[in-house]
This record gives structure tokens, sequence and C-alpha cells, in this order.
């Protein structure tokens, strides 16, 4: 019988065996146990199957080998009874472990396969490891061991299967027993392949004979190197196809030469040189262990201005600033196959100057050393910038302050220290007066540059654990941190104004503005940053109502009137959204002529709750919260449609806020309510103060002259009170002017009241501008005002404000004599 034959029986056997073994198993195996008897699967007729079993106990190292089979010597060597299966050699020790441990904890036989390598053969062996139960102690386990056919030639299967080409080749000497050629003894598959020549065809034959690439003059000469001087030899040559790599070593005059096709490997290594050389990106080769730099592409030369010469002297340590050389070395020895930094390192360039960068890279042989090819990316301007924003996220752009955000944190962890510490800090609302007005006179350059001067006279005042933030446009905040007496607050504070107060010099003018702060103390005034800050906030809006440059301590009773403040702002919505304004008419009465002439249109609210609202109380929070423009145009469109029912010579009054001439759409607002009403535009009178003409005068005068081409007339209210009155007479040809009731209310009995009536009603003649004295409650102011030429009047004597509904018995009250009315 033929060897395969032979291996194909033991193999059928084996398997047959392992069937047989299976079926015993499963058929001592009885409902409701986990595991058979040993007597029941062991015990009986095995017959030559016994001689191929051994029977183990325990688990781990405690696993013992009970007895073995005769059989069974064949693969363990030995009889191996009662020995710790520990204790045997490992490539039995471990596959008999495995193969109990298996079948112990699935409860089934358990099937593997174990390997035997002696004298270069391999041999094989079929493991079937069968667990069962045992009357008089742990389980036990029976393991059937059994050849798997014949072994193998280890290095024989090698020298077939491998990609690589083996060659065997003797060495062929003259007479005078030099080597002069070399001669096939043996080779592989791959060897044929890789010459492309049969095998056949290159066995015996002589190298310098053939026409194969291993045939040239060069080759010959390697092998004869490596014969005569007993040194093995690596080197190239290039094939047609691509490059082979030939090793070479020798014993005597025979020679082993493997060829190891290198093709794709030099392809890479091309494609690897190309990418590395023209990356704009620097990238370099460093050694493992040593850190020397192996190769260095231009980019990397250019980058860091050193020359190539010296860069390939240098190592990576060299660029690495003193304090984190440790840690740099520390990185790359823990590195693995591949990596991209997860943080940004320091470098050094040739001037010394220092670059921020990022590195990844990957380990890979480089001429038979272990090195890191590494790219670098700079990222020190993109750092540079981060910072930037990061800063610019905390402080003012303009002035370097902390911003609103740093404060808000800073004062929340100052709000816990003190609760943590049983001390205080006070929050200071810093806002300045007349600022604006320096703003609108100079410009918003010279406003900026007075803004970085108070920030450095904000920063001068501050001391310890203070800090000052701009919270936008002219306000400012400061936290005084610890503080203790309210008097030693206020004294810090009264000296802080007076530093801000004092003269500015900017682009060679003199410019003062002033100071106005609230103070909240943390934490009796607020437990949180935000509360700190709105009650400090309303400090300061009554220290702004107390006329500005002085400071005031936040009190209780301010955030009762916010509170109610903001209540009223919400009832506010509600009224506009739910129409609940209405408008009252006062007339206004020809002296001469003692007859209605116009009606001044006034905003009334019947709250639900709170009953008739005086429009000074709400006037002033509509124009705080921007409902004072929709309100308006609501007061527009309802007085024209009231006037158009009136006879045509009767005129409607309506006041108009300064607020509403920065919406820029009055204009359009006034057309809009005359078109819609069908009033004539000169029966429509809008009253304006002279305020419209302190803030952006060019804009409003533009606005006032549009109202004017549209025919409506334009009149000053509560003239002489303010700082230019006169002044504002040029700028505007105003069609009216309204004499302040506080004229009027002393006229019969202070010669000063009357001369200064005299005076603007001479004025307003010469200019041919009507008069309107407000205010009028007694006979006797309306004969002085008769007597010094006052065109009309209005005020109580005749009329208070009434509805709508009751305008006609005005009409026919007031129609005729005037003078009657009282």
């Amino acid at each position: 019988m033929t060897a395969v034959g032979k291996q194909n029986d033991a193999l059928v056997e084996g398997l047959s065996d392992v069937a047989t073994l299976r079926r015993r198993w499963f058929a001592a195996l009885r409902p409701g146990e986990i595991l058979p008897a040993y007597e029941d699967v062991v015990l009986g007729s095995l017959g030559r199957l016994a001689d191929y079993m051994a029977l183990l106990q325990g688990r781990g190292d405690e696993l013992i080998i009970m007895r073995t089979g005769r059989g069974l010597r064949r693969w363990l060597g030995e009889d191996a009874w009662d020995r710790r299966v520990a204790d045997l050699a490992p490539e039995y020790r471990g596959v008999l472990t495995e193969a109990v441990e298996n079948a112990l904890t699935i409860a089934r036989p358990y099937a593997t396969t174990a390997y035997q390598v002696a004298n270069g053969i391999v041999r094989s062996f079929d493991l079937y490891a069968m667990p069962m139960a045992c009357r008089w102690g742990p389980p036990l386990v029976s393991t059937y061991a059994h050849e798997r056919g014949n072994g193998y030639s280890l290095v024989d299967t090698i020298f077939r299967a491998t990609e690589d080409g083996f060659l065997a080749l003797a060495a062929c000497r003259d007479a005078g027993l030099a080597a002069i050629d070399f001669q096939v003894v043996d080779l592989n598959e791959g060897a044929a392949r890789l010459l492309r020549c049969s095998a056949a065809a290159l066995r015996w034959q002589r190298l310098g004979q053939g026409a194969h690439d291993l045939s040239s003059t060069e080759v010959l000469r390697r092998l004869n190197a490596v014969v005569s001087s007993g040194h093995p030899d690596r080197f190239e040559i290039a094939t047609r196809d691509g490059h082979l790599r030939v090793s070479v070593a020798s014993i005597g005059d025979l020679l082993s030469a493997t060829l190891t096709d290198v093709t794709a490997m030099k392809r890479r290594e091309e494609s690897f040189r190309l990418l590395f050389d023209s990356n704009p990106m620097p990238m370099w080769l460093i050694d493992n262990t040593t850190f020397e730099f192996l190769d260095i592409n231009e980019a990397a030369v250019a980058h860091y201005g050193y020359r190539r010469e010296d860069f390939l002297r240098m190592t990576a340590r060299d660029i690495w600033p003193p304090d984190e050389r440790e840690i740099h070395a520390r990185a790359i020895l823990h590195l693995d196959d591949s990596y991209q930094s997860g943080r940004s390192w320091r470098h050094l360039r040739a001037d010394g100057s220092e670059i921020e960068v990022v590195t990844s890279g990957r380990r890979i042989d480089f001429g038979g050393r272990s090195a890191f090819l590494v790219s670098i990316i700079d990222v020190t301007e993109r750092r540079k910038a981060e910072a930037q924003i990061s800063y610019l996220a905390h402080h003012d752009a303009l002035t370097g302050l902390p911003n609103r955000v740093t404060l808000q944190q800073r004062l929340q962890h100052t709000v816990e220290q003190c609760n943590r510490a049983d001390r205080k800090a006070a929050v200071l609302g810093i806002d300045l007066d007349m600022f604006k007005n320096i703003n609108d006179t100079f410009g918003h350059p010279t406003g900026d540059r007075l803004l970085v001067e108070v920030a450095g006279r904000l920063k001068a005042a501050l001391s310890g654990g203070d800090i000052a933030a701009r919270l936008g446009g002219d306000e400012f905040a400061v936290i005084l941190d610890p503080v203790n007496a309210p008097a030693e607050i206020a004294e810090r504070v009264a000296h802080l104004i007076e530093a801000l107060s004092s003269p500015y010099h900017i682009d060679g003018r003199e410019l003062v503005v002033g100071a106005s702060i609230g103070i909240a103390i943390a934490p009796t005034d607020g437990d949180s940053a935000d509360l700190l800050l709105r009650n400090a906030d309303m400090a300061l809006y009554r220290a702004k109502a107390d006329g500005g440059g002085v400071h005031h301590f936040f009190e209780l009773e301010m955030d009762r009137q916010a509170q109610a403040r903001r209540s009223l702002e919400a009832d506010l919505r509600e009224a506009l959204a739910e129409g609940g304004f209405d408008l009252h008419y006062q007339p206004l009465v020809n002296v001469a002529e003692r007859r209605i002439v116009s009606f001044e249109a006034l905003l009334r609210w019947q709250h639900p709750v709170r009953g008739m609202v005086p429009p000074a109380e709400f006037v002033p929070i509509a124009e705080d919260i921007g409902l004072i423009v929709p309100i308006g145009e609501w007061v527009l469109r309802s007085a024209c449609a009231e006037a158009a029912r009136w006879p045509d010579d009767i005129k409607v009054a309506v006041n108009l806020s300064p607020v509403q001439f920065k919406s820029r759409n009055l204009v359009s607002a006034v057309m809009a309510a005359l078109a819609h009403s069908g009033l004539a535009p000169d029966r429509l009178e809008l009253e304006i103060t002279e305020s419209v003409l302190l803030a952006e005068t060019d804009a409003n005068l533009q606005t006032l002259h549009q109202l004017r081409r549209l025919g409506v007339r334009i009149s000053m209210d509560d003239f002489g009170t303010g700082y230019s009155s006169l002044s504002y007479l040029r700028s505007f040809p105003f069609d009216k002017i309204k004499i302040d009731r506080s004229f009027i209310r002393d006229l019969p009995e202070r010669a000063d009241c009357v001369a200064i009536v005299r005076a603007i009603s001479g004025l307003a003649r010469s200019l041919g501008i009507s008069t309107t004295a407000e205010g009028v409650e007694t006979q006797g102011q309306l004969e002085h005002l008769r007597a010094e030429g006052c065109t009309e009047v209005q005020g109580f004597l005749f009329s208070a404000a009434q509805p709508a509904a009751a305008l006609s018995a005005l009409f026919g009250r007031l129609g005729g004599d005037a003078s009657r009315a009282a």
C-alpha cells in the first residue's frame, strides 16, 4: 500500500473512532442528567480505543492525568500516570487544558487538534474530550488522542508553498579551485516563477549557461564573493518587469539563495520619494530610538531655516525646547504604528524663534532602521487667532477691559466666595453723563478715544481683587472686592466719580463728562451675578434721575418700583394690542375772534385696575421701550379721522415725541393718516419740543422740512423753557410757538412774567408766527394775554380735555364769545 493510502486509512480510522465515542457518550446520557456516568461511557467493550485514551480529573493547575493507554504514549512520549498536566511540555499542556476545560464548561464532548514538531516533522493528532460524572469525586474527562495520517516536513512545506523563491546552488570550480559558475541543485516553484523558467529546465543547469535574471556576470561575481568570504550578501537586480532582491548565504560550496519580488515595494518607495520630496508640507524621517534625522524634505528645510546638511547631523531633541524635551521623548517612545497628535507642540527654528505645530506620522522601515515618517502642520498663526478670538470673547475690543461675560463669571465667583467666607463685595454700575453730546458734537472717533481714557482711569482706581468691565456704549461696571462699611464704599465711589469727571484732553480739545454710579452690595443685595447687576442698574437709574454726577446705593424700594414699572410695561403692550387708549381734545381759542380754532389731541389711558393713568407717568415708559412709535401712529390716525368730521376751519394739534423722529418713518405715517382720513394737510398741526432739535439736528430738521412741504403746520411746544429756544427759531420757520404754562401761572402777580410774555408775543409778531398761551385758568390771565397781543389761549378757563363725544357741546358753548367761558 502507498504512503498516501496509509495516511488516508489512518484519517478515516480516526474519524470513525470519534464518531463511535460520540455515539457511546450520548447513549450513556440519561434523561435529566447533565453528564453520563463514567462507568456507562468507559467501562465495557472499548477494545483498542482504550489504548488511545487518557483519564483526567480536576481543573486548572490541579488537572491530573490519572492513567493513559499504551497508544497514547506515541503522542505524549511517556506513560504520564498521576502527572499534573501543568508539568507537561507546553505543546501538551496547553491543548489538554483547553480540551478538558471546554468539555467541562459546555458539559458536552469537545473536539480539537494538537500538533507536535520533532526533527522538522509536523505530526497532527485529533483530540476528543468527553466529560463524565464520577461517583467518588469531581467529574472525570476521558480524552482520546489519535494521530491524523503521517507527519510532514515543515521546512519542505514552507519551501514549496512560499511566494518567495528558494534555490540551492553548488559552486563549480576549475582546475585551480576557483569558482567559475554555480549549478542549480534544487529550487521551488516560487523561484521558477520569478525567473520565468520551468523548474525542470533550471534544475542542474549552470547559471552562466542560462538566459534568466541570475545569469548576469554581476550576479555571478556577487555569488563568488559569498563563497570566497563566507559572509552572506543581499543585493537587488533589475528585471524586465521590475526588481528582485537576492539574499545569499553559504555553507562551504553550497549556497542558499532567496529571491524576493520587490517590484511593488520599489514602486511604493518611488511614490513615497516623490510624495516626500515634493510635498509642500514639512516632513522628515527620524530614528525611533536615537531621534536622529534620517531624511528631510525641502519644505522642512525652508520652513525651519536649517541647512540640509546641518539638519541631517541633528536629532529631534535639537528642535525641541529644553522644557519639553523629556515629554517629547516619552511621547515618541509610546507611539503606536501610526498616530495623530492630540495636542500641539513647540519647535525651535534656526533663528531661535518658536513655532507651534501639530504632527502626524507612521512607523516605517527605512534602510533597515525602524523610523517614523512625520508630517508637520504649523498652527502658530491659527493658535494666535484662536487666542485673539478667546480674548475678544471675554474682553471689550475698544478698551481692552473685561466684557459682560467675564464680569458675570467673576461676579458669580465673588458671590460664592462672599457666602463662604462671610465677607462683602460691591458692584458698581457706572454711566457717563453727557457722553452722547460729545459723540454727537465731535463724532464717534473722539467718543471712542474718550471711552479708552475712561477705561484707563477706571483701571488706575482699582486695587487688590477689584475688576472693571465695559458693558457697552458708555456703560461700565466695577467689582470692589472686598469692602467693609458703606461709608468706605461711598468714599471710594466719590473719588471714582471725581476721577472720571476731571477734564480729558483729546485731539487738542478739553472734554468734560460726568459719571453716575449705582451700588449693590454682595451678598446683601443679591445672591447671583444677574441679580446684583440688575440691582446696581436700578441704583444707577436713581442716581441719573437725581441729576447725575452722584452715586446711589440700592434700596428694596427701588426693586418694588422696578417691578411696578415692569408690570406697567406689560400693561402698556396689552393696551396697544387691545385698543385700550383713548383721545381727549382740549380747545384752543382765538383771543381776538373769541372762538375755537383748534383742538389739541391728548392721549388718555384708562387702566382696568389703576384707573386713569397720567400721561406723564406712562409716556416716558412707552418712549423707553419703543412703544411710542406705534402709539404715536395710532394717535395720528385717530386724531385725523376725528378732525375730518369737524367744521373745515377747525384744526387738530398732535404732539410728537422725539423718539418718533428716530424711527425715520414719521413722514410716511403722517401721509398715511392724512390719506386715510381725507383731512386737509393745513388742518393738521404737529407740536414738537426743542429736544427734537437737540439730537441729530440735521436729520430732524430735514424731516420737519418734509412735513412742512406736505402742507402740515409745525409748532414749538413749551417755548422758553430750553437752552436755545431763540436759536431754533432761526433753524426752522415755525408756524406757531406755545408759551409754557410756567410763565402764565403768575402773570397777574409778577412783572417779569408779563415782560417775558410781552417779549415772546412781540418776537412772534415780528416773525409772522402765531402764539398760544398754555394753562390759562383765570380771567385775569386772559386779560393780560389779550393786552400783550397773544394770538390763542388754551386752558381750564375754557375747558379741560374732553372725549370726542363731548365736543359738539363745546362748539355750542365756545363757538361764540369765548370771553364769557369760565
